[in-house]
């Protein structure tokens, strides 16, 4: 029904327009000045064929700078008929229609949406607009856009005219309508500048711009300040001389928002002489400080509009435009390895092409920089899977002069500020982390200083200010970047060192923790005590790659962790190194200590070309020295049997002290000469998991083979288990670590036996008590101990 009501409005309007197209032929001979309403032209011509109704109302200009206003027409309906009122606005060749109104109140109640334009909105009072007809003839109002249907108490927004008319058709079925109803402004208005340039044959809205013709200018949207209009495309080319960048300055910028990327109505600027030209940016919805400069000198703007209904109230754009040969040249750039960033006048990037180095130069280098200018620079590291960079500067030549009254520490003039956070994405150009001046002091401290980012972004901007100087030369080097606390090696290699004299308790990690690490790496650690020192170190998370981890309990190391692992030595001051194991998948190591007299602990992380994993997180402190056994265990030697045991056994093993890092047991049992020692666990329960979490807060590790790193033992031995094991040599040592994260367990028990193996064992009838290819000693049975995994506790009746 609302498209029917619309269809009989254009009909009227079309009878209604015919009619004003006679008047406005007689119009034009009246006095310049005034606005004629259809009956007093009458008076001054022929009486037209069809009369208007009395409601019509027609402003025509008759050349010249002229205004006025307009409200409604105040009407008696007590039928309440539909009645229609059109209001006809008509420029003169040559000028173009604003209109704008003041009040609007119109009695209507639109659903949402219908204040811009909504046809099936407004049924009782309402008014169309029509702004781009472009003659009056009666066909010309079905073919030219409908501008929308507004009711209610928001007025239109402003219109001007795509040519030279305006129409306002106003409906009602009230019985009175006062002329408050609706007022506003008109005013007939130069189309000349709306001619930014020279006109393209055939077109609506594209225009050539030259800067032999015009060096500065406006470049407005077709209708501005007014709704612009649908279904248009404008092209501006805009064509300088050789030498010459053109700037290009939005003042004022209004557009349909569909979107991040504009699927509707934009604004596209090329950087060249056509749309083939790389694109510098595509802008839709409100843009504010849009400035854009060329790299050469051509620039094209190309405005799109959607074909659509009327259901934007956006107003266009107003621009200034600018041909100079005083832009900055980007050869500073694009001679030293930058990129320019398209449509800046200064600014260029820098990527890494790993661990790559290069210089960074102010504009106009190797001459005075040019006053007045804004240059930024982003120097980006890699930042992937596999690469994390940071980037060190340093500077060769620095000039930047202060005015002589400036206070210390301020720039009030030109300036280069450094940012070393990547606060530029967020745009907090505000917080620096540097902003130097001055001239350059080799000190020391040296003016200015090396800077480096902490992440792989560093972003300087530089403002030359009034004064001109001799600028800036500097150096900039992307670093791998680790993510490691620590004293990193000079030659940026993955590798960290932790001296006492330096800090007594810290953290390291592998890189880029708690991300996954990189691939193809190798890291070292190395923690260097003071003499009479020991230090310990403890992991509070480890997971590290191994896709073929089928460790069993108390079995992995080398021939389990083939891919990814992590390995520890102890170290010695004369430059030993004493083998502590290789950890991979879930098992976390044990707690670490150096002996006392070691330098300290070297811990090194591999990793091969395959997947990787989140890797690990460890602390460290360094304490006195103890002694050899610890805070308990002992020296063992002259028996042939014996057991040793966890602190407190049968009771459960306490954590250490306050404030100590670990609780450390050592014991060194030695056998006679020519024998070797067999150890058999028959109660073991120590907090951890050998294969599915390791041993993190507590581990007893048995050195029994020669050469090799230590056995690590946790968990909980079920009665059925075998724990037995048989040295390669006639001595064992045992270290039992609990970690100030330990909860506590029940604890530990190990029977140790002087045994004799091979041609002097005697295996058979001269060995009465066998056990694991040795022979135990003949009164071993009488101890009571089970020297034996798996065997009955029998004495024989020589006992």
């Amino acid at each position: 029904m609302a498209a029917a009501h619309w269809l009989n409005s254009v009909g009227y309007l079309s009878l209604s327009l015919l009619c004003l197209l006679a008047t406005t032929l007689q119009v034009t001979s009246v006095v310049a000045g005034e606005a004629t309403e259809p009956s007093s032209a009458a008076s001054l011509a022929e009486p037209s064929p069809t009369k208007p109704p009395k409601c019509d109302r027609t402003f025509v200009s008759r050349g010249g700078g002229s205004n006025g206003t307009f409200s409604a027409p105040e009407l008696s309906n007590p039928l309440n008929q539909t009645r229609q009122c059109l209001y006809t606005f008509l420029a003169a060749p040559g000028q173009r229609v604003l209109v704008e109104f003041r009040t609007f109140d119109l009695r209507g109640k639109p659903p949402d949406g219908a204040a811009v334009g909504e046809l099936p909105a407004c049924v009782h009072e309402y008014m169309d607009i029509y702004s781009e007809m472009a003659s009056l003839e009666a066909g010309e109002l079905v073919n030219s856009a409908f501008g929308g249907r507004y009711c209610g108490p928001i007025p239109p927004r402003r219109r001007v005219s795509l040519h030279r008319a305006v129409a306002l058709a106003f409906f009602t079925d009230h019985a009175h309508t006062p002329t408050t109803l609706f007022t506003g402004t008109y005013q007939f208005i130069n189309a000349s500048e709306f001619e930014v340039g020279t006109p393209v044959p055939n077109t609506l809205c594209s225009f050539v711009i030259e800067a032999g013709k015009w060096r500065t200018g406006l470049l407005l949207s077709p209708t501005y300040p007014g709704i612009y209009p649908k279904d248009v495309t404008c092209n501006y080319q805009f064509v300088g001389a050789p030498g010459q960048r053109i700037r290009l300055e939005f003042r004022d910028f209004d557009l349909f928002f569909g979107g991040p990327h504009c699927p509707f109505d934009w604004v596209r600027v090329y950087d060249g002489a056509d749309n083939t030209s790389a694109i510098i940016g595509t802008y839709c919805g409100q843009q504010r400080n849009l400035v854009l400069y060329s790299s050469h000198e051509r620039l094209l703007v190309t405005f799109f509009t959607l074909q659509r209904a009327a259901n934007t109230q956006n107003r266009g754009f107003k621009g200034i435009f600018e041909f100079s040969e005083s832009f900055v040249k980007l050869d500073f750039i694009s001679k030293h390895d930058a990129e320019h960033i398209r449509g800046s006048e200064c600014d260029q990037k820098i990527l890494s092409k790993k661990e790559s180095t290069g210089f960074v130069y102010h504009p106009n280098y190797p001459f005075l920089y040019i006053q007045k200018v804004v240059c930024r620079y982003f120097i980006y590291g890699m930042q992937d899977s596999q690469n994390l960079e940071r980037v060190r500067l340093e500077f060769q030549n620095f000039s930047i002069p202060k005015a002589g009254d400036a206070k210390p520490d301020t720039c009030p003039d030109g300036y280069l500020k450094v940012y070393l956070r990547g606060q530029e994405a967020t745009d907090s150009y505000d917080k620096h982390d540097a902003e130097l001046c001055g001239e350059a002091s080799p000190g020391p401290p040296a003016f200015p200083p090396p800077l480096l980012s902490d992440g792989p972004r560093l972003v300087m901007v530089f403002s030359s200010g009034e004064l001109q100087g001799r600028g800036f030369k500097a150096k900039y080097t992307f670093e791998t970047e680790y993510r490691v606390p620590g004293t990193a090696a000079p030659g940026g290699e993955c590798a960290f060192t932790y001296r006492s004299e330096a800090k007594k308790s810290g953290e390291f990690n592998s890189p880029r923790y708690p991300s996954n690490y990189p691939s193809r790496t190798n890291c070292t650690y190395t923690l260097v005590a003071a003499p009479n020192e020991q230090v310990t170190v403890v992991f509070d998370h480890f997971k590290v790659r191994a896709d073929s981890w089928n460790a069993t309990a108390g079995l992995y190391g080398g021939a389990t962790c083939t891919e990814d692992w992590l390995e520890a030595w102890w170290t010695g001051r004369e430059g030993s190194r004493v083998p502590l194991g290789r950890w991979c998948g879930p098992a976390t190591p044990g707690p670490l200590q150096s002996p006392r007299g070691a330098l300290g602990l070297l811990i090194a992380l591999h990793t091969d070309h395959d997947s990787v994993a989140s890797g690990f997180k460890a602390r460290y402190i360094f304490e006195p020295a103890k002694s050899i056994f610890g805070d308990c265990g002992g020296n063992v030697s002259g028996s042939a049997w014996g057991a040793v045991s966890s602190p407190r056994y049968p009771l459960p093993y306490e954590k250490p002290e306050r404030g100590a890092a670990a609780r450390v047991c050592n014991w060194f049992i030695t056998a006679r000469p020519g024998r070797r020692l067999l150890i058999n666990f028959d109660h073991f329960a120590v907090e951890g998991h050998l294969t599915e979490r390791g041993c993190p807060a507590a581990v007893l590790r048995l050195w029994y083979e020669s050469p090799g790193p230590p056995l690590e033992l946790c968990g909980e031995k079920a009665p059925a288990d075998r724990w037995q094991y048989l040295s390669s040599s006639n001595s064992i040592r045992l270290s039992f670590i609990i970690a100030d994260k330990s909860v506590g367990a029940g604890g530990w028990r190990a029977v140790w036996t002087e045994v004799t193996v091979g041609s002097t064992a005697g295996i058979g009838s001269e060995c009465p008590a066998a056990c694991a290819g040795a022979c135990l000693p003949p009164r071993a049975a009488c101890s009571g101990l089970q020297h034996c995994a798996g065997a009955a506790l029998v004495k024989p009746a020589y006992c």
